[in-house]
């Protein structure tokens, strides 16, 4: 959508021809603005359209990229206004070298190498509905769990950790319903058998997102016994993310919190 084009939308609204969510919408079809809709950095296309169009920037996946790409991408969406970007998958030779060369001269940069997660900028008030509850089956999950609670508070929401609640101890998980009956969404995230997320999920009156993680014994495949039982759960409700992706499960609960809340 040009300038013209959106100034004209301005009007309409201003004028009363327009509604404020007929013009929201016009703004999230619009697949390109003036520039083309990104910005071209020879290596890397930056979607800056994107919070307009789904309401969540873009985010930095680290993984393959060298520290200094990641510096230019990181510096070059906070130069658009974007006040936090979050980095997954981040080595912790790229963390320091954007400690020592921030990526912003007004935006501070954290590392946190357990979930290898970067965030250039402070993580926002939430302003979901409610809380996101993330579980672990065993403290080996919390990689994969930090993660998921770290994206979800980036993306403004309100988090409660149940590490280590896993099913061969189950009164550890049952000392919590309330945490679990007061949740938006919950994040279930196990290894080995990966029999968390049925459980959680037969407790629950919200969504549960199962995350199955790579571990466990030689016959768990690394995670792909666990990816199985959470995709055969006999309980309702239950969505399931790939092995180790705790990103996607954050993402997801923050989309499901974040209904109905005005952007």
């Amino acid at each position: 959508m040009e300038q013209k084009e959106l100034y004209e939308v301005l009007k309409q609204v201003a004028g009363g021809r327009l509604s404020v969510d007929d013009a929201m919408r016009l703004c999230r079809e619009a697949p390109f603005a003036a520039d083309g809709g990104f910005e071209e950095l020879g290596f890397a296309k930056l979607d800056h359209h994107r919070a307009i169009r789904q309401g969540i920037p873009e985010v930095i996946y680290g993984a393959g990229k060298t520290p200094v790409q990641i510096r230019e991408i990181s510096s070059a969406m906070a130069a658009r206004g974007q006040k936090n970007v979050l980095i997954t998958r981040m080595s912790p030779e790229a963390a320091a070298f954007l400690q020592e060369n921030p990526p912003s001269e007004t935006l501070p940069f954290c590392y946190d190498p357990l979930s290898r997660a970067g965030i250039l900028g402070a993580i926002p008030v939430p302003d979901g509905r409610g809380k996101i509850v993330v579980a672990t089956g065993g403290t080996s999950d919390m990689p994969v769990a930090e993660e998921a609670a770290l994206t979800a508070e980036v993306l403004g929401n309100q988090v409660v950790r149940l590490y280590d609640v896993g099913v061969a101890g189950l009164h550890r998980l049952l000392a919590h319903m309330d945490e679990i009956m007061g949740a938006q969404a919950i994040i279930a995230i196990a290894g080995m058998e990966g029999a968390l997320a049925s459980v959680i999920g037969g407790l629950a009156c919200c969504p549960v997102v199962a995350v199955p993680t790579s571990v466990g014994y030689g016959a768990s495949f690394h995670g792909l016994s666990a990816l199985l039982s959470m995709l055969n759960s006999c309980a309702s409700g239950v969505s399931v993310m790939n092995i180790d992706n705790g990103f996607g499960a954050g993402y997801y609960a923050s989309m499901i919190n974040h209904i109905g809340v005005e952007k």
